[in-house]
């Protein structure tokens, strides 16, 4: 096998890009013809070098040719190969995983990084066993540092990210009810997310610990290489000075940062970009110019100005933590007429009608002008509270939205990806 990989290697360095999708541009790539599963890889092996592939990589022992690499497993082929890259690199690697706000602090300690290095950054949401090699593999020689997000569905999945990104340095956002289907339970999830610091507990690494979150307190005690943030007598502090509709915070230099973020949940976030960027010394004033300079995107924290209406919207993902967190800060705004439109929570397993009750309850204590419901799960939530409206199908709430214009108000939108909320914006 170390033979196999040395060969592939310098069939990398041949190429330095790796592609696994045939239907995208095939630039001079090294393409892994990985099975899905309802297809084989293999029968797209072809397409790929007539596209421009230098190779292909594939596992289907019939599929031969001049370009064509055989391997026993291409996933495998495609993990040891960023592995070997990994360890021919001597750069910082900071991991950074959590049950909500990984992507949203990756792209601020990103803006943070690239005020002072040549960073390598995880695109959009390529955080699992198949993203991660790709982009441990898309570091090129000029790149100074990398930031690796890791996600997890299940137990053991946070250490196998590690296994092959080997991050030197690391961060957990938090520990929510996301994946309850996978982890079964809260300490579930935090067992799993823990297994970013014993990895950097093996290796003497270094770990970013919100001391205002119990629970990383707890699971980082026995961390030696430890870097806090938060409060006062952290290595970094700050202090939130508002929330809603935008986060104003009190930087550790004394300056005043005006961002274009909502909620308290991402002042968290913000924190921990500026002691990443303390810690590898980029300048304060630069720190605090690149968290006020960040614009979310792709559905995530937005605030959208249309018409009458401002709109919140974060349909990016939901669960139970997060979801609870919006509705607490959203009830914190000012403003009088305020309309929440929530869809489901997904993955939560047999938890789910739970997890929706509770959010039915919260909602319930609030006084919302409006609140309405979008998906199958969220008939529990609808069921505490025959004031609120409910619509199974997505498209029945955007008939009713339609013939019933909401104006003047301030406006939450959060749900699952799978339900696609962001449309409804058109409407508001």
């Amino acid at each position: 096998m170390a033979e196999l990989v040395e060969n592939l290697y310098l069939k990398y360095l041949e190429c330095r890009n790796v592609s696994t999708d045939s239907r995208a541009a095939q630039d001079n790539t090294l393409f892994f013809a990985l099975d899905g599963p309802n297809f084989k890889g293999s029968a797209f092996a072809e397409a790929a070098l007539v596209k421009g592939a230098r190779y292909a990589v594939v596992q289907d022992p019939t599929v031969t040719g001049p370009n064509i690499i055989q391997v026993p497993d291409t996933l495998k082929a495609l993990q040891d190969l960023a592995l070997h890259h990994r360890q021919q690199l001597s750069i910082p690697f900071i991991g950074i995983t959590g049950s909500n706000g990984k992507t949203t602090t990756k792209e601020l300690i990103n803006a943070v990084l690239s005020q002072k290095y040549k960073v390598l950054c995880t695109k959009g949401n390529l955080n699992n066993h198949i993203g991660v090699p790709l982009t441990v593999l898309s570091i090129q020689p000029e790149h100074e540092l990398a930031i690796i997000e890791m996600g997890a569905n299940k137990p053991g999945d946070i250490a196998e990210l590690c296994s092959y990104a080997l991050p030197t340095h690391g961060i957990i956002t938090n520990i929510g009810k996301a994946h309850l289907e996978g982890f079964g339970s809260l300490e579930g999830v935090a067992r799993t997310k823990s297994e970013l610091y014993v990895h950097l507990d093996k290796v003497n690494g270094a770990v970013f610990v919100n001391t205002a979150n119990e629970h990383l307190l707890r699971m980082s005690r026995r961390i030696e290489k430890k870097v806090t943030y938060y409060g006062p007598q952290d290595d970094y502090s700050a202090e939130l000075l508002q929330a809603a509709p935008q986060v104003i915070y009190r930087a550790a230099n004394g300056d005043t940062v005006h961002t274009h973020l909502m909620g308290s949940y991402n002042f968290d976030n913000m924190a921990a970009a500026a002691c990443i960027g303390q810690f590898f010394g980029v300048p304060h004033d630069q720190i605090n110019a690149a968290i006020a300079g960040y614009v979310p995107t792709n559905n995530r924290s937005q605030i959208v100005r249309k018409d009458t209406n401002t709109i919140l919207l974060d349909a990016y993902n939901a669960n139970p933590s997060s979801m609870s967190l919006s509705v607490s800060n959203f009830a914190q705004m000012e403003g009088e007429q305020k309309v929440v439109i929530l869809g489901d929570m997904r993955e939560l397993g047999q938890e789910s009608e739970a997890e929706h009750r509770l959010l039915g309850e919260q909602l319930s204590q609030q006084n919302f002008a409006q609140v309405f419901l979008c998906g199958h799960e969220m008939r529990y939530a609808a069921e505490v509270n025959p004031d609120f409206r409910y619509f199974a199908e997505k498209s029945a709430l955007e008939i009713w939205l339609k013939d019933h214009p909401v104006r003047n108000s301030s406006i939450l939108v959060k749900g699952s990806r799978g339900i696609g909320l962001e449309t409804v914006v058109d409407l508001l």
